[in-house]
């Protein structure tokens, strides 16, 4: 019998407070929350896939520019990885599990299919968190590669990435802006993205939950997503729970913003005034 989700959601934490997080690890076991369904023997099948893909990969590469074309061709080419529009209307392309069944997904999922492969070969290879895109970087900063998997692997010249982030952001691209993503940065901010696509679809606020929860597991993470989880329970009407954490959340608060603390509160009251 396959663990319950609680199960997974502890051993998600156990790997978010490892020494290593691995980013291929953490986004499976968000994709057992979401999909009971996928089960441990689904999550051996995706890192079986991810090791195949590597191995498709040549030999004896070197340098960046080498490894961004060969996964490019591997990648975006034979096996047909890429992202359109209407991926970011779907909550498949936020699981990395869906991503490698479908060969669709998102920028930061696309990435990290590409991450995971190439680091199985032994490329130079790390996440670049592009403001609106994520991307994959090759090599050193003195000789940076950067390719975009949403785009089939595309290469991207210093302008190229000058308009994805002015086409996101409006702001100038900063070299802050092309460092390595943690891994943890990288799981947090595929939760961000399952949020968003809850928050735009109240009727799957049981999606909003557990990716708040999830996110509430990482060592690091915004303060307020505690107070999105306390008003998700009053939502789906758990108003008690709700309440409790609004009053906690504004405790936490008031000592810096007394005047939000006091609308927070005035909002855990309503909360329990539902249960009249």
């Amino acid at each position: 019998m396959e663990p319950e989700t609680t199960d997974w959601r502890r051993e998600f934490a156990d790997r978010a407070r490892s020494e290593r997080p691995d980013v291929a690890a953490l986004c499976l076991l968000l994709g057992a929350v979401a999909d009971p369904a996928l089960g441990q023997r689904g999550i051996d099948e995706a890192h079986i896939e991810l090791d195949r893909l590597a191995g498709l990969l040549p030999f004896g590469l070197t340098g960046a520019r080498p490894w961004a074309l060969a996964l490019a061709r591997l990648l975006g080419g034979d096996c047909g990885f890429r992202g359109a529009a209407h991926d970011y209307e779907r909550l498949e392309s936020s699981l990395l599990h869906e991503v490698l069944r479908r060969r669709r997904g998102l920028p930061i999922l696309l990435s990290v299919v590409w991450i995971e492969v190439a680091r199985r070969a032994g490329a130079p290879v790390y996440g670049v968190a592009l403001p609106g895109h994520f991307v994959v970087g090759f090599g050193p900063p003195e000789h940076r590669v950067l390719a975009d998997p949403f785009d089939g692997g595309r290469l991207l010249d210093p302008a190229d990435a000058e308009l994805l982030v002015a086409g996101a952001t409006g702001a100038p691209l900063t070299d802050s802006m092309l460092g390595p993503a943690e891994p943890l940065d990288i799981v947090l901010r595929v939760l961000t993205n399952i949020r968003a696509w809850a928050a735009a679809r109240p009727e799957r606020s049981d999606v909003g939950l557990w990716a708040v929860e999830l996110s509430l597991l990482l060592p690091a993470h915004p303060a307020t997503l505690r107070y999105e989880h306390a008003e998700l329970l009053v939502q789906r009407g758990d108003f008690l729970t709700g309440a409790a954490e609004l009053d906690d959340y504004a405790d936490v608060v008031e000592p810096v913003e007394p005047a939000v603390a006091e609308t927070v509160r005035r909002r855990a009251r309503a909360a329990r005034a539902m249960l009249n």
